[in-house]
């Protein structure tokens, strides 16, 4: 990670909610997801925010690294139909070696819809998939 990178540094993200990011898409083999109402779905919301805060850090990147989200501390408190905008507010609340700590806020085009905090760790991809295979073959799986 480049020694550039700061607590402060912000970063917005905008995105319209397709249908296949709500609640009935999440897990389409469960039929309890299947009944819900057709809402962005807070599963797919933590993967917007994740992605923010990817944007965020990625020019202070190495080529060889990449981030893994590690904690994520946020609400979902309003419901946001498809074909809405939703835009994600990151700020780098700190930078503690590998560790990054961002504060989130997420609004539709009329509500907060989200706030909260997530945490985020460098990793060498390499490294990471290799010890992700060993994990793996030690579970059996090829």
């Amino acid at each position: 990670m480049k020694d550039t990178l700061t607590s402060g540094i912000t970063h917005t993200l905008t995105f319209k909610v397709p249908i296949e990011k709500t609640v009935p898409r999440l897990y389409p083999e469960a039929a309890p997801f299947r009944e819900m109402p057709e809402v962005f779905a807070t599963g797919f919301m933590v993967g917007f925010i994740e992605w923010a805060c990817m944007e965020a850090l990625a020019p202070y990147l190495e080529e060889d690294e990449r981030s893994v989200g590690t904690m994520i501390n946020v609400t979902h408190s309003a419901a946001t139909p498809p074909g809405m905008e939703v835009t994600a507010q990151v700020r780098c609340l700190e930078v503690s070696g590998k560790r990054t700590l961002w504060e989130v806020e997420v609004h539709d085009q009329t509500d907060l819809i989200s706030k909260g905090t997530h945490e985020r760790f460098t990793i060498k991809l390499e490294q990471f998939k290799t010890r992700l295979k060993a994990k793996a073959e030690a579970a059996g799986i090829r």
